[in-house]
């Protein structure tokens, strides 16, 4: 591991390259042990040189944005772990497409569609995740998914940069050729239509005072913690199983919204775990419904 810091460091400042860094600072869920390397590139040559250290080295290596769909378990992670996100965030806007770097905010892409006029992206103005994330998971919310909206990503795939469009990724629910293949998004471009702007606004708005009354957005989580089940709706499911306000250790099931496991303060990686597998029996033994976790599940116990 001396060696891997030492390289990177040879290319960025130290201040971009943390050693046995917690990864409760960079998660949503505010829970994680110790990232033996933690690194965040300022542009895609850094991105690409560290992949190439890693690969030399033989050191295990797992790419994140902004961590708002990520557990990480206690005992932290093994090698490297690249975060996209504040350098790598650059957004234009000609005409009606819309460019952004994976590092970039949905929320501030959303809003820069908003002042653009721009229609496809209302969607996404509430969804606390980056670009890439959002591209590599084909995330969604209120019956939108950025595969309506996308144009085509650049991808580094096998150490090449490539453009991929949305049907060249395979956007399926929450899942893409992006995370099957190990690709990583570097930017997208999004194909959007000319709107009104105070029509926006007010849907924007709508959205927004969706969220605040049915998602416990004051509480750290990642999110929405099971994937939708066909014909059915997760939080429903959980809520008819009886387990709303449910919780083992400092991990809840949301007395707002069943869907969602939150962090009471100080819950461990174990406490979700262990919150997650008695949801999934206990809705199983009542539904019949087999709950799948939408949240990505990382490191060591």
């Amino acid at each position: 591991m001396k060696e891997l810091i030492e390289r990177l460091r040879a290319f960025a400042p130290a201040e971009r390259v943390l050693e046995n860094e917690p990864m409760s600072r960079h998660t949503t869920f505010r829970i994680g042990g110790p990232a033996d390397a933690l690194f965040f590139p300022a542009n895609a040559d850094e991105l690409a040189r560290s992949m190439r250290v890693v690969d030399e080295l033989g050191e295990p290596c797992f790419v994140m944005g902004n961590g708002s769909n990520l557990l990480v378990r206690d005992g932290g992670v093994r090698g490297l772990v690249i975060c996209i996100g504040e350098p790598m965030s650059a957004i234009s806007v000609e005409g009606a497409t819309v460019r952004a770097q994976a590092g970039a905010s949905l929320a501030r892409l959303a809003r820069e569609a908003l002042d653009a006029s721009l229609a496809g992206l209302v969607f996404a103005s509430g969804i606390p995740g980056s670009v890439g994330g959002a591209v590599a998971m084909n995330a969604g919310a209120y019956g939108g998914e950025i595969r309506d909206a996308l144009a085509r990503a650049l991808v580094l795939d096998s150490g090449e940069a490539v453009w991929k469009t949305a049907d060249e990724l395979h956007m399926g629910y929450r899942n893409s050729d992006v995370l099957r293949r190990g690709m990583i998004v570097l930017e997208a471009e999004f194909a959007l239509a000319e709107g009104n702007h105070d029509v926006l606004l007010a849907e924007t708005n709508e959205l927004a005072r969706r969220r605040r009354e049915k998602q416990p957005l004051t509480l750290p989580s990642a999110g929405s913690t099971f994937k939708r089940p066909e014909g059915h709706f997760a939080g429903a499911l959980i809520q008819e199983a009886g387990l709303k306000g449910f919780r083992i250790g400092g991990a809840q099931v949301s007395e707002l919204h069943a869907g969602f496991v939150v962090n009471l303060g100080g819950a461990t990686a174990r406490d979700v775990l262990d919150l997650i597998a008695h949801i999934q029996a206990r809705v199983k033994e009542t539904s019949g419904v087999t709950l799948e976790p939408e949240v990505r599940i990382i490191g060591e116990a």
